[in-house]
């Protein structure tokens, strides 16, 4: 089994698609670190010429001026009830940061790290997982490989295996990846350090209302770890399905087009159908999982972490038995 895996590892890196993926990973990661540094300068050049202060470098200054941009913005008229359901909640999250002393807009290599896949996990992340997943077992169809592997004396349960024990050791490194590329871009341009600055976490919507029984402070490295890991978890699961499309479908360009068209799509329908029932069983509503760490609002009702996680590894497990059902049962070779 040992070998397998080796074997397929060394597919995917002879292939050159990390080397891709890592391209792409320091292109995005760069562009992001830039918006966060533009965002952050240009909040502090409005609070300058709002209370006439040349350098601002207070960041309660800077988040009591976000708390009256959203303020004002609730007097907009042209704002749905579900937006301004969104901004009061983000609104009373910046008083409790206030009241508490916890700067939630610090820039630091730990917070940007962490921000980096909280924004990337519902879309960037996967994206990525497809690419690197779309073809491992349609790849091997194409080239007509598929036929030399399994004339070998190896049971076909244990040939689909190894490539579902290669994705995640792949999966892994994507994941790594993002945090070297993350932390070197952010000693560039942010200040070094920031792991052990405090972090509020446990954040609760109940109802439109925001619920802070819960809430308790944790150390940013330890935050960095929970959204890693929920990064990785997303992943996994976008993998097995991947790997169940790339074995039904053993077309790569079929496999990776229905994967990222049902990513894009699903997320089309938080927005135009989120109030059906059926909404909070599709994979991709409940990929925002970091969104109940630091306490977002969702756009589908009866989400939670507990629910979201458990939609999710139903989703993987019901993957990986359809690809292997298929891939054992199948007439492959023909």
């Amino acid at each position: 089994m040992l070998k397998l895996v080796e074997n397929e590892v060394m597919k995917v890196i002879l292939k050159k698609r990390l080397y891709v993926i890592m391209a792409i990973l320091i292109v995005f990661i760069s562009l992001f670190a830039y918006g966060e540094q533009y965002t952050l300068n240009k909040r502090k050049d409005e609070v300058g010429k709002r209370f006439g202060i040349e350098n601002v470098d207070n960041w309660r200054s800077i988040t009591e001026q976000q708390l009256i941009d959203l303020e004002e913005r609730l007097d907009n008229p042209y704002i749905p009830e579900e937006g301004k359901a969104s901004i009061k909640v983000r609104a009373e999250q910046l008083k409790f940061y206030l009241d508490n002393n916890v700067n939630p807009i610090n820039s630091s290599s730990g917070r940007f790290m962490t921000r980096f896949v909280e924004q990337s996990i519902f879309l960037f992340i996967p994206l990525l997982i497809i690419l690197l997943a779309g073809d491992i077992v349609s790849g091997e169809s194409n080239k007509g490989t598929i036929k030399m592997l399994l004339t070998r004396p190896v049971p076909r349960w244990k040939i689909l295996l190894s490539k579902l024990f290669a994705l995640t050791i792949l999966e892994m490194i994507i994941i790594l990846l993002i945090g070297l590329i993350s932390f070197i871009v952010s000693m560039v341009l942010f200040r070094y350090g920031g792991f052990n600055e405090p972090v509020i976490t446990g954040f609760k919507i109940v109802g439109n209302q925001l619920n802070t029984s819960a809430v308790r402070n944790v150390p940013q490295w330890q935050y960095m770890v929970m959204v890693y890991s929920i990064g990785y978890f997303v992943s996994f699961v976008i993998g097995c399905i991947s790997l169940m499309v790339s074995v039904v479908v053993r077309s790569t360009s079929a496999s990776i087009g229905i994967m990222m068209s049902t990513l894009v799509g699903g997320s089309f329908l938080s927005f135009f159908i989120g109030d059906w029932k059926f909404t909070r069983y599709i994979f991709t509503v409940n990929l925002n999982l970091t969104d109940f760490l630091s306490g977002s609002m969702q756009q589908v009702e009866g989400l939670s972490m507990t629910f979201s996680t458990i939609v999710l590894l139903g989703w993987a497990l019901v993957s990986v038995a359809v690809a292997f059902l298929v891939f054992t049962k199948k007439d492959i070779l023909a």
